[in-house]
């Protein structure tokens, strides 16, 4: 399998992902660092369109990352919100959720 067939039906989680865009960011800039010492036109090119999309990923990484934490807090709010507003649906919908998984569980 090469790395243009990767299998990209199997949803990975964003926090993951997220992981590894890291990891790959990394391991890029050791790759820069690495090569520096090495000369000639084609890997001073090279090195410089690396190193600029090096700085577009993390930024977008950024940017995305701020994003998710805005989503997950004000998700996290209007749940709270609900909660305080809706108290005995609130503790309805945790009971059947949690007698739903019991009967998931106790099956297995």
């Amino acid at each position: 399998m090469s790395t243009h067939d990767i299998d990209i039906s199997i949803p990975v989680p964003m926090e993951k992902l997220m992981d590894e865009l890291r990891v790959m960011v990394s391991d890029a800039e050791e790759l820069l660092t690495s090569t520096a010492n090495q000369t000639g036109e084609g890997a001073v090119a090279a090195r410089a369109r690396i190193q600029k999309s090096l700085h577009l990923v993390k930024a977008r990484l950024s940017a995305a990352e701020s994003a998710i934490i805005d989503r997950t807090r004000k998700a996290a709010k209007a749940t709270d919100e609900y909660v305080h507003d809706n108290p005995w649906k609130a503790i309805g919908i945790s009971a059947c959720a949690g007698v739903i998984v019991g009967m998931l569980v106790a099956r297995r």
